[in-house]
């Protein structure tokens, strides 16, 4: 599966992305695996987290630290945007994205979590707000155009065959 897009950054700068299921750490020569995001699932709620000073909502997500898996960068980064625990964890997918000096790997994969407690704040400070949603209504929050549609489908189809 490839999903040609294209996404507009921070700076206003359209960027072209590829999007791929196939292995992440395959062909990564000249690339940078530098983020993720996870499509957490709190029972049938999915989780969006929202950052005031970037004005969006969004999966939780980030960067990957020096020495860190993707995977542990996902537990790490749910933990600290939702202080939840990830309790089942699945790759499902990863994006190139073409920027002017560099092109950019980010994952994407499904979780099953379940809060630690309730959410005070986001140690960065990047995150000011959690919801858990109904994900029908995830394209209120964010509208990752057909790329998203395809993680959608692919963290449902994974929380339906996980459900007990």
């Amino acid at each position: 599966m490839e999903i040609k897009s294209s996404l507009i950054n921070r700076s206003d700068q359209k960027l072209d992305l590829i999007y791929r299921e196939d292995d992440p750490l395959v062909y990564l020569e000249g690339k940078i695996l530098q983020g993720v995001h996870a499509f957490c699932f709190c029972g049938d709620k999915l989780v969006v987290v929202y950052s005031a000073e970037k004005g969006y909502w969004t999966p939780p997500g980030g960067g990957i630290e020096p020495g860190e898996t993707y995977e542990e960068a996902v537990v790490r980064e749910v933990k600290e945007e939702t202080n939840m625990k990830v309790l089942s964890q699945k790759f499902i997918g990863y994006q190139d994205i073409y920027e002017p000096d560099r092109i950019v790997r980010q994952t994407r994969s499904v979780c099953i979590v379940e809060p630690y407690g309730q959410f005070v704040s986001d140690p960065d400070g990047d995150v000011t707000e959690i919801k858990l949603i109904d994900p029908v209504d995830y394209k209120k929050y964010f509208d990752w155009g057909k790329v998203g549609e395809r993680l959608m489908e692919r963290a449902l189809l994974y929380i339906r065959n996980n459900e007990k």
